[in-house]
């Protein structure tokens, strides 16, 4: 055996090393460093290299945006690279996971230990991280650039994937894309493009979004952008500026979207003020509205979410037990599908604290994950369902606990502040079913318990113990039925 593993890719070789008993060649780029003319351009290929390229360091993370603590920046742009774990480079056939790190449409990188692909490796899979840009790097509307250039950067690292895994061990027929949150919804979005679509064969979304903006509305939020940095709401205007400070002028934008609710609406009350935009080009609709519509087959989906998915920001803005009558009054009112009246039937019961977690649990990724399972079962996919109902003493079963547990990480950073220094028995039993679910729907399309459908509508409820049951959150979903969440748009002037 070789030192240090090589592999031929079409651009040249590339060197890694053996880590936990895998080849892992990080930092590959996909496409050129967008900078210069490239910034808010198109990703370009990569021109073949001489000799041997390392691939030995995770590439820097792209420019980071949100609220809490986020990834260094760096002054390298060469953001766009994927990450390659395999068994075994001399292998072939082996299943492939790619994982796109993209939390929020604003922050991530491939370098969190929580992505740690060694666990997903012992497996057999073939794991791929892929960072892309984000923020409005990747997703503000500017006039002489392209639309929802994170989306290309993906489709761009599933190119290079579907070109070169085989020379790491990989099937490129048999290649399965996932994420979480922003991850998710990208996910969701390439199910919607056609492109995009002959390059992977299954998908899991953990907490899809239903984060999605019009044209107009996209517009608005880039002059506001502008505005604050004193620049012309172009790619030509935006490139004046450094790239971290931009994503710092988001990440001012979006603790102020409160001011712009009476034009914004519900997107003033996310934290997030840059999403895809539905362009009528690459993403022309929703990926509920193309399942539904038969604009988009269904697929082999895995789908997900957390049974207390608000639980995470309450807790993190330190707001948890201080709601209201009248703040669930405003989220009712913001969030409901409907007649805000049908939620206070539905949970009769519900304290303010209660229905403000209720509510927006649903509104961000409860409902936007059933009813993306039910749109893809009605396309004729085969859909599987769970929800990740264990609960951790200070965070309930919130948004992001998924994610240690399904790549075998509970003790990284992340994991250690739901889960404690030392992982119980039960996280660790409740991480290797996970584990093994993806695992298993990975190479067969089946993670090991029934199908979802319009009849049973069977979920995974993952747990201590773990069942199967019809899906547990049932009045929300009956309030959700049939109303996908609609693209963000301005609200008229009065």
């Amino acid at each position: 055996m070789r030192e240090h593993p090589r592999v031929r890719t079409t651009e040249g070789i590339v060197e890694g090393r053996y880590r936990t008993g895998a080849a892992a060649f990080r930092g590959i780029p996909y496409a050129q460093p967008p900078v210069h003319a490239l910034r808010f351009a198109a990703p370009e290929p990569v021109p073949h290299w001489d000799g041997v390229r390392p691939a030995i360091d995770f590439g820097p993370p792209p420019p980071q945006s949100g609220p809490g603590p986020q990834a260094e920046s760096s002054d390298d742009a060469n953001w766009l690279t994927v990450n390659v774990c395999t068994p075994d480079p001399a292998r072939s056939g082996l299943p492939v996971l790619v994982w796109i790190c993209c939390g929020g449409y604003m922050a991530g990188t491939a370098a969190d230990p929580m992505f740690d692909p060694s666990a997903l490796a012992a497996e057999g899979l073939v794991v791929v991280s892929v960072q892309c840009r984000m923020g409005a790097e990747g997703f503000a509307l500017l006039d002489g650039a392209p639309s929802n250039r994170g989306l290309l950067d993906q489709i761009a690292a599933l190119e290079w994937i579907r070109r070169n895994i085989a020379a790491f061990g990989g099937d490129p027929d048999t290649v399965t894309i996932a994420g979480t949150s922003g991850g998710a919804g990208s996910v969701a979005a390439l199910l919607a493009i056609p492109r995009a679509r002959p390059l992977f064969r299954r998908a899991i979304t953990h907490s899809v979004p239903g984060l999605h903006i019009t044209p107009e509305l996209a517009q608005e939020v880039t002059s506001a952008l502008a505005g604050r940095l004193g620049v012309a709401p172009t790619a030509a205007g935006f490139a004046e500026v450094a790239p971290q400070r931009l994503a710092d002028a988001v990440t001012a934008l979006c603790l102020d979207a409160p001011a712009h609710r009476e034009r914004w609406g519900r997107l003033s009350q996310l934290g997030i003020v840059v999403c895809p935009v539905i362009d009528g080009d690459l993403l022309p609709q929703t990926p509920w509205e193309s399942l539904a519509d038969g604009n988009a087959a269904g697929i082999d989906l895995l789908a997900g979410h957390m049974r207390d998915e608000f639980r995470l920001f309450s807790v993190m803005m330190g707001v948890r037990g201080t709601f209201t009558e009248a703040d669930a009054a405003r989220a009712l009112a913001a969030f409901a599908p409907g007649d805000p009246a049908d939620y206070r039937a539905a949970y009769p019961d519900a304290t303010a604290e209660q229905m403000m977690e209720i509510v927006s649990s649903d509104a961000t990724f409860r409902m936007p994950s059933v009813l993306l399972a039910e749109a893809n079962a009605a396309a004729r996919g085969t859909t599987f369902l769970f929800e990740i109902r264990w609960e951790t003493e200070t965070y309930g079963a919130c948004h992001s606990i998924d994610v240690p547990l399904a790549f075998g990480t509970p003790d990284c950073p992340t994991g250690r502040m739901f889960f404690g220094d030392h992982p119980a028995p039960a996280v660790r039993a409740l991480s290797n079913e996970l584990l093994g679910a993806w695992a298993r729907f990975c190479a067969t399309g089946d993670p090991g318990w029934p199908r979802f459908d319009a009849d049973t509508r069977s979920t995974r409820l993952l747990d201590d113990p773990s069942t199967t049951a019809p899906y547990p959150e049932e009045p929300s979903r009956r309030l959700w039925h049939g109303r996908p969440p609609a693209p963000f748009a301005p609200i008229p002037s009065r």
